[in-house]
């Protein structure tokens, strides 16, 4: 079992990394656009991929914050859903998860 103050580095520590990532990929795709049209189609198709991570990259961001909040809030590993503890091993590999098995699985 992780301690609440390492979940919370390990998540920060997460937070950094994909604003890193995100930034890096935001200048990636503001890159001048290739005169070659097939240069481009190729381009594009990257810029795609890149969009995609952004997007999954935006999407954990938001999680971890919230998971952040509800450190500070101190109800971190309380499933939002339900109201029952999640449990510490959901919380080891997932510990930005907001719900705990059952509810994450649709109960």
């Amino acid at each position: 079992m992780i301690a609440t103050d390492d979940r919370r580095k390990l998540l920060e520590t997460r937070l950094e990394e994909l604003e890193g990532r995100l930034h890096r990929i935001a200048s990636e795709l503001d890159e001048p656009v290739n005169r070659d049209f097939e240069e481009r189609a190729t381009e594009r198709e990257d810029e795609e991929v890149l969009e995609d991570l952004g997007e999954a990259g935006q999407l954990e961001i938001r999680m971890i914050r919230a998971a952040l909040d509800r450190m500070a809030q101190g109800t971190y590993g309380i499933c939002v859903e339900c109201g029952d503890p999640i449990s510490d091993a959901r919380l080891d590999v997932l510990p930005h998860t907001p719900k705990c098995r059952a509810c994450a699985q649709g109960r």
